[in-house]
């Protein structure tokens, strides 16, 4: 069973890097961070297409990453 969770726990951490990198910026630089934050905030943006695919994948492998590591502390290592 520990075998087991922490092959998955490997395989959802890269899968969650690798998903998190494809996704495109949204701000250009620290002009767009400091001037652009508040139109992204109170902005009516809705992301599309591979962006939205990508955005609710990391939010499941997030949760999986953090249930699989609950989960392994639980049963000990």
């Amino acid at each position: 069973m520990h075998t087991v969770l922490i092959v998955l726990l490997v395989i959802v951490a890269i899968s969650l890097i690798a998903v998190v990198l494809l996704q495109s910026g949204k701000s250009a630089g620290l002009s767009g961070a400091i001037s652009g934050g508040a139109e992204q905030l109170f902005g009516k943006q809705k992301a599309r297409g591979i962006d939205l695919v990508l955005h609710r994948l990391t939010i499941v492998l997030s949760v999986l990453f953090f249930v699989l590591t609950i989960a392994l502390s639980y049963f000990g290592l």
